[in-house]
């Protein structure tokens, strides 16, 4: 198998096309508020919020690719700013940024971490114990493996 480059390994390690679908619906709502077009459809608040929402989709697209601890939180805002800007920002950027933003908080929400994780090599035989090898299924004796504290000797307990 051919080892992975690092820009995969590091792409894998986030939701980083929920991310940057994220970010793509934030820019492109934000240039239909933007757009000097004489036909733009003026539905809803357009000041403030109009320009806020799309800015805060890019800055939320941009922290799922660069702080994906958080993924959880920054997909579900993202969502609900995505269907919000329905109502603030040209129709949600003219339904493509709300699609845009609704399928990449959607991805960003469903990634996990652990799906790709690195390939360990193989324990060599000569580096294990002999003695876990020579009975299969036994725990050896750690103080993991031992109970905390020990039964008392049998007949003591409900009639054995």
């Amino acid at each position: 198998m051919p080892e992975r480059s690092a820009f995969w390994r590091w792409r894998h390690a986030r939701p980083f096309w929920g991310g940057l679908l994220v970010f793509v619906a934030g820019l492109e709502i934000f240039l239909t508020v933007m757009a000097p077009l004489p036909i733009i459809i003026h539905v809803g608040m357009q000041g403030f919020i109009g320009y806020l929402l799309p800015i805060l989709l890019a800055v939320l697209g941009g922290l799922m690719i660069f702080n994906p601890q958080q993924h959880v939180f920054y997909a579900l805002v993202a969502a609900i700013l995505a269907i919000s800007s329905w109502i603030t920002s040209n129709l949600g950027g003219f339904i493509f940024g709300i699609v845009l933003g609704v399928v990449g908080s959607a991805l960003a929400f469903a990634w996990s971490p652990t799906k790709h994780k690195a390939v360990l090599p193989p324990i060599e035989e000569e580096d294990q114990d002999p003695e876990a090898t020579s009975t299969p299924g036994v725990q050896p004796d750690t103080s993991q493996s031992l109970p905390r504290h020990r039964r008392p000797s049998p007949g003591v307990l409900s009639g054995e």
